[in-house]
């Protein structure tokens, strides 16, 4: 079983590394971390914080991207080929068929991350700027990439339709990052229904805005161990249930 599943991981790594997507999101997060000197000389503010601040939200940015539009036609596009058939016939299940393909793209966006994030504090140390206190963003921003692209693999497994899938990702995504706001919609609110469907929505999405520590990187504030720990494993657990579900989505579709 493992063996089948190392192959599809490898086989969806290689394919994602030739699509044109990976190197213009890569070649523009890089673009816009070089240009991050020249918006530092046009705003006011600390030069420092600005790069420190513009290159981490390229990075997450454009590996966001880079996840969902490659993840939300992971397995449509696997369909339509008839790939997926010419896998399945070997003894793989279609939940290892799944995780596999999670794993390739996962590791897409690892080397990716990693070549942006070793220019990124190339750029800090060649202006003398201290890289430790981007560490903690810079891994959290990692596992943040982990969850989007379960959630991309889960609405591409759900959806026959890869527009969909796209909508209901960045949705997710964007609310992910907004339901912090949820509790305090709870307090100006008089019905009991109307509080129960919030709070039912607060902790059925992932809380995507945990893995934001951007603002202590930026000032130089220290992230707590245990902090980066506990949102490590949040983002660990919320990504082995969104390929659970896909995989048990996938199970049930029907790829004739």
């Amino acid at each position: 079983m493992i063996g089948p599943l190392l192959a599809v991981a490898q086989m969806t790594f290689r394919e994602a590394v030739r699509d044109r997507v990976l190197y213009l999101l890569f070649a523009f997060a890089l673009l816009l971390m070089a240009l991050s000197r020249v918006l530092a000389l046009l705003t006011v503010g600390s030069e420092s914080r600005i790069v420190a601040d513009t290159g981490l939200a390229a990075i997450a940015i454009f590996g966001v991207l880079t996840g969902v539009f490659l993840g939300v036609s992971l397995l449509g596009r696997e369909i339509e080929r008839r790939t997926a058939h010419t896998v399945l016939a070997r003894p793989i299940s279609r939940w290892g068929f799944v995780t596999g393909k999670y794993l390739g793209l996962l590791l897409t966006l690892v080397v990716n991350a990693a070549a942006m994030s070793a220019a990124f504090v190339g750029l800090l140390m060649w202006r003398g700027d201290p890289v430790r206190p981007v560490l903690p963003a810079l891994w959290l921003t990692l596992v943040e990439l982990a969850v989007v692209t379960a959630l991309a693999l889960f609405y591409s497994a759900v959806s026959t339709s890869a527009l969909v899938a796209l909508l209901f990702t960045l949705a997710t995504y964007v609310a992910g990052h907004l339901v912090w706001s949820l509790p305090l919609l709870v307090e100006r609110l008089t019905g009991s229904g109307a509080r129960l469907v919030v709070w039912a929505v607060y902790y059925a999405l992932p809380h995507l805005d945990r893995f934001n520590v951007r603002a202590e990187a930026v000032h130089g504030d220290a992230v707590p161990i245990a902090l980066i720990a506990w949102q490590t494993a949040y983002g660990v657990g919320w990504s082995i249930l969104l390929v659970l579900g896909a995989g048990r989505a996938f199970a049930r579709r029907d790829l004739t």
